[in-house]
């Protein structure tokens, strides 16, 4: 099979900053910490052998606290920054490696950028700020118009193409720096801290729209965060940062429930996992799994062998069809009158899916008789892979309870 090529690959990257970048990089400073470098050389280490890639499509969140190094990484990555060591690999091409003229034709059209103080130009219009990097492009003002009144229509700002910068809101300053990066239709999005101006509730707004966007468009993004919980809910994946290094890069369910040392688990303490982690998470490999063809006697034999009331019917395919009761497959096995597990099929009265979340989960059982005390779980294509016991879903609804509780407690005394 052939390799995949990433979207965006960055390799070995480096990034030192002070007046001899080089005489750090090829001596023995280069396996020394950052502050052991700073304090002894003056230069700074600010991105460490960073390397990742970034699948077509994908939303990837660079995470850390302040100095981490995820600023700096994504601009190397543009090239506003020029690394000290490594490549970014763009569509199998080093971009490192590009002149000035392709760097800015690269720029124009194949990578937009969206800024944390949204950068707009404020003797310009709003119309004129989308229209900003069509009119770099050359482009004929009829095509200017229309993509930019398409892209005001995409982030919910018609009628305000006429209205100066200062006169929007913070929320409304950042939809135009978003339609002005998409207004050239670039196939990647870097994306600085874009919302963490905002105030709380135009940020979660913001949040939603860029969702809504990327389940519309398929953009190749690197979005870069401080916030955990923005960084789970945008992130396909997640890289973490620590003193210029990537510490992990995982799913949110990887970095939440497996952080990789107690730096990462710092991040992630306070979060719910009922939030964030899906069924699967939880979920154990169904025992009493009987097939449609089979007779009631072999059923009855898995049942009571695995001391069960309840088995998982499915075809030969896997595909879960319902429930079989034990009392049914004895009736059936004394009197004769089903030859197959089939005539014998009960609806299942609840079922879920390995991707939903564990919160979606327990809503649903808030009401549930519990007629089954073990829930059976099927995969996207309605094939059986597991199930969950009631006694599980029991203490995950009174651990999730309690991180609630410690979570409002220690908010409340930092107010």
């Amino acid at each position: 099979m052939a390799r995949t090529i990433a979207k965006l690959s960055a390799q070995k990257l480096w990034k030192v900053f002070g007046p001899r970048p080089q005489s750090v990089l090829r001596s023995d400073w280069r396996d020394k910490s950052r502050a052991e470098v700073q304090e002894a050389t003056g230069h700074v280490i600010a991105l460490r052998d960073v390397s990742f890639d970034v699948a077509q499509g994908e939303v990837f969140v660079v995470m850390g606290l302040s100095g981490s190094g995820k600023s700096t990484l994504v601009r190397c990555l543009l090239r506003l920054i020029e690394p000290s060591e490594g490549q970014v690999v763009v569509d199998g091409q080093d971009i490192t490696k590009y002149s000035r003229r392709k760097l800015m034709n690269f720029r124009r059209k194949k990578a937009g950028m969206v800024f944390q103080r949204f950068a707009l130009m404020p003797h310009r219009t709003v119309m004129d700020n989308v229209a900003w990097g069509l009119e770099i492009q050359g482009q004929s003002r009829r095509t200017r118009l229309e993509r930019t009144h398409e892209m005001l229509r995409v982030v919910g700002l018609e009628g305000w193409a006429q209205n100066y910068p200062h006169e929007l809101s913070g929320g409304m300053q950042q939809r135009v720096g978003l339609a002005r990066a998409l207004a050239a239709d670039p196939e990647m999005l870097l994306m600085d801290e874009p919302f963490s101006a905002l105030d709380p509730m135009i940020r979660r707004e913001m949040q939603d729209e860029l969702i809504r966007l990327q389940e519309r468009m398929k953009k190749t993004i690197v979005f870069i965060t401080h916030d955990l919980d923005e960084a789970l809910k945008l992130g396909d994946r997640i890289a973490i940062m620590r003193d210029g290094a990537i510490i992990q890069v995982g799913t949110p369910e990887d970095i939440v429930s497996a952080p990789f040392d107690e730096y990462v688990g710092e991040f992630t303490k306070d979060v719910r996992k009922v939030e964030v982690l899906p069924v699967r998470f939880i979920m154990k490999p169904p025992k009493t799994r009987v097939y449609d063809w089979q007779g009631p006697r072999v059923a009855l034999r898995e049942m009571r062998q695995e001391e069960e009331d309840v088995a998982f019917v499915v075809d030969k395919e896997e595909r879960f069809l319902g429930i079989l009761a034990r009392e049914a497959a004895a009736r059936a096995a004394e009197g004769g009158d089903a030859t197959s597990v089939a005539q014998l099929l009960e609806t299942a009265p609840i079922a879920f899916s390995a991707d939903d979340s564990l919160q979606w989960m327990l809503a649903r059982v808030m009401d549930y008789n519990w007629r089954l005390e073990t829930i059976p779980v099927v995969d996207a294509e309605g094939k059986l892979v597991g199930e969950v016991h009631r006694t599980v879903i029991r203490d995950l609804a009174k651990d999730a309870l309690e991180v609630r509780v410690g979570v409002q407690a220690r908010r409340s005394t930092t107010v």
